[in-house]
């Protein structure tokens, strides 16, 4: 991401997701998943706790590892992050076709179908794709979708900084998150 004009970036994002239109038909899709999709919606510590202080749940309750791990010599397995709690493959929030906390929803649900890598615009499939949008609301998604990428990477510099640490000398699961270190 270049330095010095996010207005600029911001605008240029915006303009792209105007040509490309978007008007989200509250389908769930997204929160159930497609056929070929495993419907893996990765969380931040931060929106873990987020989302315990909204729904007064424990981190156990919201998110669960993210399912791949890397397996090193001594018996140890490393999993990058977190991803919400599926329940029957859907996202442990979504009940009764909406969902429970969209206010407090992650980053990757207030900017889907899109996402930033670097600065050009990713676009995944959704039924929303092609639909009427607004300047305002294109404006909106756009920053959205610079602010996810800042905390992203924030998020990924954290990572490599506790990557670079001693690590526990336990066999098991070590979860590495910009927090640190959770052995499972």
């Amino acid at each position: 991401m270049s330095e010095g004009e996010p207005s600029g970036l911001v605008e240029r994002i915006a303009e792209r997701i105007r040509g490309i239109g978007f008007s989200c038909t509250l389908c769930g899709d997204c929160c159930r998943g497609f056929p070929d999709d495993n419907n893996l919606v990765m969380v931040s510590p931060s929106e873990i706790r987020c989302l315990s202080e909204t729904c007064l749940l424990a981190r156990d309750e919201i998110a669960e590892p993210y399912p791949e791990s890397i397996a090193l010599a001594d018996g140890t397995n490393l999993t990058l992050g977190w991803a919400i709690r599926r329940v029957q493959g859907e996202c442990r929030f979504f009940r009764n076709g909406s969902c429970i906390v969209y206010e407090s929803r992650p980053w990757i649900c207030r900017t889907y179908p899109f996402m930033l890598d670097g600065e050009t615009l990713l676009v995944f499939p959704c039924r929303g794709l092609g639909g009427s949008i607004g300047r305002k609301e294109a404006l909106s998604l756009a920053g959205d979708l610079v602010s996810r990428k800042v905390a992203e990477d924030e998020e990924e510099e954290k990572i490599r900084k506790v990557l670079i640490s001693p690590l526990p000398k336990v066999k098991g699961r070590l979860i590495i998150d910009s927090d640190g270190v959770t052995v499972l």
